[in-house]
C-alpha cells in the first residue's frame, strides 16, 4: 500500500512530526542558544534524519522562525486572552503576568528562545520577533491608554513613556523568574501581585515632582 500523500517517515502524519520537531527544537535553541544549536542536533533528538528536517523548513534559520512563530504566538494569544476577559488596569497587569506565568511553567525556555541574543539579528527570525513585538506592545499600549485615561492622562509622550516602562517590568519579572527555577508560577504570580500591590498601594508614600532647584542639585 503506498503511503499517505501527508505522511511522515514511519507512517507519523507530516503535521504530527512537525509538531514534534518544533516542540525538540524550541527546547533546543532555548537551551542551548541559535548558535550553539545544529540542525543535526534536532534531527538526532527527534530520530530522523537532517534531510527530513530540511525538507520541512528548508533551513536552520526557518526552523528556528518556525519556532520563533510559535513561541510568540502562544504568548500573544494569552495576552489577548486577558486583554478581552473584562480586567482593567493595574489589574489587567498582573492577570497578564499571571497568565504568562501559567502559560510557559512547564517551558521556560520559550522564554529564552525568545531573549536570545545569539540569534540572527535579520532575516526569518528578525521578521517574526518583529511581528510578534509589535503586536504585544500594542496590546501594552491600549492597557496603558486605559490605565492613564483613567487618572486624566492623555499626552502621547506619557503613553509612549509607560508602554516602554512597562514592557520593560514585564521584561524583568520573566527574566527574573527564569532565572530561578525553584518558583513555580503561583508563587511568581502572588508575589507580582503582593509586588505591584505596594507600588500603587494608597499607603505608599506619594513622591512629589522635584522642583527645578532640585534638578539642578541631582548628580
Amino acid at each position: 500500500m503506498a503511503a499517505r500523500p501527508n505522511a511522515g517517515t514511519k507512517g507519523v502524519p507530516r503535521a504530527d512530526r512537525e509538531r514534534e520537531i518544533l516542540r525538540i527544537a524550541s527546547t533546543a535553541f532555548g537551551t542551548d542558544g541559535f548558535a550553539a544549536t545544529g540542525v543535526a542536533d534536532v534531527a538526532h533528538a527527534a530520530g530522523i534524519s537532517k534531510t527530513l528536517v530540511y525538507s520541512y523548513f528548508g533551513s536552520k534559520e526557518g526552523l528556528h522562525a518556525a519556532c520563533l512563530a510559535e513561541a510568540g504566538g502562544l504568548l500573544a494569544t494569552e495576552i489577548e486572552r486577558v486583554a478581552r476577559d473584562g480586567s482593567a488596569g493595574v489589574e489587567r497587569g498582573v492577570r497578564t503576568l499571571a497568565a504568562m506565568f501559567a502559560v510557559l511553567d512547564d517551558r521556560r525556555h520559550v522564554w529564552r528562545l525568545l531573549r536570545d541574543r545569539t540569534a540572527p539579528q535579520d532575516g526569518p527570525a528578525a521578521e517574526v520577533v518583529a511581528q510578534y513585538a509589535a503586536r504585544i506592545e500594542a496590546l501594552a499600549r491600549e492597557g496603558v491608554l486605559e490605565l492613564l485615561g483613567g487618572a486624566g492622562i492623555t499626552d502621547d509622550l506619557d503613553v509612549s513613556a509607560m508602554v516602554r516602562t512597562w514592557l520593560g517590568i514585564v521584561d524583568s519579572f520573566m527574566d527574573w523568574w527564569v532565572a530561578h527555577p525553584d518558583q513555580d508560577a503561583a508563587e511568581m504570580t502572588q508575589r507580582v501581585t503582593r509586588l505591584i500591590a505596594a507600588l500603587v498601594s494608597d499607603h505608599t508614600r506619594r513622591v512629589a515632582a522635584p522642583t527645578p532647584r532640585e534638578q539642578d542639585a541631582a548628580p
